[in-house]
């Protein structure tokens, strides 16, 4: 079990890697582009679900037994690293 809890945060962490960076390309979007601002984040936000729903359900068809640790893990590594992310933009400024 702590292999899967392991992977799970690990998977929970390349989550977050859309949102960073979608984040960094709503920075260099102008007023004009068709993405626009928001955009790019929903976009990043629908690639981010997207990997977790998918390593979660490979999990599911791998090793069911080990399906709720492994999605109790990715989504507390997700919220842990996001939060971290947020609180660490916010001390820089």
């Amino acid at each position: 079990m702590a292999v899967a809890i392991v992977l799970g945060a690990l998977s929970g962490i390349v989550g977050f890697l859309p949102l960073f960076g979608s984040l960094q390309l709503a920075k260099r979007a102008t007023k004009t582009s068709n993405l626009g601002h928001m955009g790019s984040l929903l976009l990043g936000v629908l690639v981010s679900f997207l990997l977790l729903f998918a390593t979660a359900f490979a999990c599911i068809l791998l090793a069911r037994d080990f399906a709720l640790p492994f999605a109790l893990a990715e989504v507390l590594a997700l919220i842990v690293v996001a939060i971290g992310f947020g609180v660490m933009r916010l001390v820089r400024k």
